[in-house]
């Protein structure tokens, strides 16, 4: 068994080249905050899945709703998804905002595999020491057809795709 369970793959759709580097350090954090927590390794277990292959799309767009992709890989989930970007806040309503975010990820995924409810947050830890560290893939965001342009968020086919 591996050591960790949950794998982040971090990812930002830009319009103007600028990776949002505070807030996916954020997601980051929380991803290996519960992790690292033994009750969610225990709710984990009951899915039958040796891992969990985490993508986080942060845009730099307000959208209607955030895009999702979960799909079975040998026995490891890969379940990408988008969130938008915060407004500007403290670093402690940022790392709030994370957490949120990522737990509602995973509510997505426990509905979808109709897994017992998530356990409680894990403990704060305390954030990286070397924020610097965090692999962000950065992809301009792909035109799309003008019609769904308004949408204001990414198609389910630009998720699907973006970690290649």
């Amino acid at each position: 068994m591996d050591e960790f369970w949950l794998h982040p793959r971090l990812g930002t759709a830009t319009r103007d080249g600028r990776a949002p580097r505070h807030y996916l350090i954020a997601l980051q954090h929380a991803v290996h905050t519960i992790d690292a927590d033994p009750r969610w390794q225990r709710w984990w277990d009951r899915s039958g899945f040796r891992t969990c292959q985490l993508g986080i799309v942060t845009e730099g767009v307000d959208h209607l709703r955030p895009s999702a992709d979960i799909r079975h890989v040998g026995d490891q989930l890969r379940a990408n998804f988008t969130c938008a970007l915060p407004p500007t806040c403290s670093d402690q309503e940022l790392m709030r905002r994370a957490v949120t975010e990522v737990r509602t990820m995973f509510e997505v995924i426990r509905e979808a595999m109709a897994l017992p409810h998530l356990p409680p947050d894990p403990e704060p830890a305390p954030p990286p020491s070397s924020p610097d560290d965090v692999p962000v893939i950065e992809r301009a965001l792909t035109s799309v057809p003008r019609e769904l342009e308004q949408q204001g968020y990414l198609t389910l086919t630009q998720v699907q795709n973006f970690f290649g």
